[in-house]
């Protein structure tokens, strides 16, 4: 099997983080080998859809988080068997397969119970006479688990009334103890079978594999008595004759220890470690069985590897990032908190954009880019660079997204437009809804603090958000541990930002590193349209110098 790889943005992904992942995944697939699937930690925003709409692409898959999975074990995928076989047939087949424990499923595959090799062993080392009526065990199976024949009666039919006795008395000493619908175990002897007949027996065992007359197998028929014959003994018999119930009467089907494909190993080794159990059965997303797995298979299981875009900080990062093994990093933020267990590829250029550091590589390649693919990375280069207005901006990005532009078949000043418009038409999302589209988290020493940022063409539109925003700051305040809210409502056209605030000393810090005055929660930045560039860095200085 090919080698599978996550390419992922951050969390609460913008139109960049969404874009690059496709692109980037796009590329691999083309130029190396294993599989690569774009995947999202978050919720996609309106303007990415916009964009994803546009070029009739399909957004990635949710990720929320790459731990360790019940998937990524080595799933023993053993068939279930059904609780119709006998016992015998599921110990043959645990020997055959080297393994503890089988799965009993129905005809839907759904797991109905669990027979390990200990319950069978238990089974067989309880006397009980009665054991094979009270399971209902078909003839079939007792011929079948004695290596031996069906002389008379119906092989479909059931032993279902009566014990199983050893008829090794004199007629008197039968007589005594054999009870109608008994299953009599007997010798050569024509005598002891006529007998056992005529008391009433339901079914006889006849060992030695001896010749039964016409006129008894006659006489059997007329009373309804079974007739089997084997060719083992009556010891050999009475030993095996056990193994021939049916599984269902023997498996656990109560509090079954069960785990799904998506369970998280994390909770995986909690439950096993309260439980004695062997193996685990694995359903699907259908409850349908899959296989087995055993606390050996933890100590081997396989971990996402997973590609990053647009951020290196582990606080942007996909939950259970520490559980991943990464093995690269595309972006053009600053150098962040993550780290790896071994040398990965880490590329990261001072450009506006992650996409136009995926058109490079598109180059470097020599792959052509399709043009579903350009507009994606355009759109991503017009997005964050704010149509080139943003300081972060190169003419690296702008020649990138002219070039683009080209392949894609846009006109970049009207799509931008419609793309800005769209991701700021939120009148259908909730403050929350907004508050995270675009929200990242930072660490500065002892402090953490969020900043938000919607970008608008159009000042109104901006001063609507804002009276839904302020009210809401309190709320996410303390969330996640965050100590300070920030967000950003930034104009595209007047190149500025009316910053708002919530949090003890978040309008000091403002105040330290832009020197400026807050009122009631907010100020206006002008020339501030780039959180990356203009506003973190900033901040970060004005609290390490203060020691905030």
């Amino acid at each position: 099997m090919q080698e599978k790889y996550y390419v992922i943005g951050h969390k609460n992904p913008d139109t960049d983080s969404i874009c690059s992942a496709i692109a980037l995944a796009y590329l691999k697939n083309q130029t190396e080998e294993g599989t690569y699937s774009p995947k999202r930690a978050g919720q996609i925003n309106e303007e990415t859809e916009f964009v994803l709409n546009y070029f009739h692409m399909n957004p990635p898959g949710y990720m929320p988080d790459v731990g360790s999975q019940v998937k990524d074990m080595e799933i023993r995928q053993s068939p279930g068997m059904s609780k119709e076989i006998s016992v015998r047939k599921v110990w043959e087949f645990m020997r055959e397969n080297q393994i503890m424990t089988v799965a009993i499923t129905d005809e839907e595959n759904r797991l109905e119970g669990v027979i390990s090799m200990s319950d069978i062993s238990n089974s067989l080392m309880v006397q009980n006479a009665t054991a094979l009526s009270e399971a209902k065990t078909p003839f079939k199976h007792i011929a079948e688990t004695l290596d031996g024949e069906i002389i008379v009666g119906d092989a479909e039919a059931c032993f279902s009334k009566g014990k199983v006795f050893i008829g090794a008395g004199n007629a008197d000493v039968v007589k005594q103890y054999l009870d109608p619908g008994d299953l009599v175990i007997l010798g050569n002897r024509a005598e002891d079978h006529l007998n056992a007949i005529e008391l009433g027996a339901g079914c006889i065992v006849i060992a030695f594999h001896a010749e039964i007359s016409p006129a008894i197998q006659s006489y059997a028929k007329e009373k309804g008595c079974v007739i089997i014959r084997t060719p083992h003994d009556s010891y050999a018999i009475a030993q095996m004759i056990e193994q021939s119930i049916p599984a269902g009467a023997i498996m656990v089907s109560e509090n079954l220890v069960t785990f799904h494909r998506d369970d998280f190993t994390e909770k995986v080794k909690v439950i096993m470690g309260k439980n004695r159990i062997r193996n685990f059965p694995i359903l699907d997303k259908n409850d349908k069985y899959v296989g087995t797995v055993s606390r050996r298979n933890l100590l081997n299981i396989a971990k996402k590897k997973v590609i990053l875009v647009d951020h290196n900080e582990l606080s942007q990062a996909v939950d259970n990032i520490g559980q991943a093994e990464i093995m690269e990093i595309v972006d053009h933020h600053r150098i962040g908190t993550l780290e790896t267990n071994n040398p990965i590829i880490f590329r990261n250029q001072p450009v506006g954009c992650t996409a136009t550091i995926i058109y490079q590589m598109f180059h470097e390649k020599q792959i052509d880019i399709p043009k579903d693919i350009a507009g994606l990375l355009c759109a991503a280069i017009i997005s964050d660079t704010l149509m080139f207005r943003s300081p972060t901006c190169t003419m690296i990005d702008q020649n990138a997204a002219e070039d683009l532009a080209d392949i894609a078949g846009i006109e970049i000043e009207k799509f931008a437009t419609d793309m800005f418009k769209a991701g700021s038409n939120l009148g259908s999302k909730t403050a929350e809804e907004i508050f995270y589209q675009d929200f990242k988290k930072f660490i500065a020493g002892r402090v953490t603090f969020g900043v938000g940022q919607i970008s608008s063409m159009a000042a109104d539109e901006l001063q609507r958000l804002k009276e839904r925003l302020e009210p809401h700051l309190q709320y996410e305040c303390g969330k996640h541990g965050i100590q300070m809210v920030f967000f950003m409502l930034t104009n595209i056209l007047e190149e500025n930002t009316e910053l708002i605030c919530y949090g003890d000393n978040s309008e000091q810090v403002i105040k330290d590193a832009f020197g400026v005055d807050v009122t009631k929660g907010a100020c206006v930045l002008q020339g501030i349209v780039s959180r990356k560039k203009q506003l973190i860095p900033i901040m970060m200085n004005a609290l390490q110098e203060n020691d905030i």
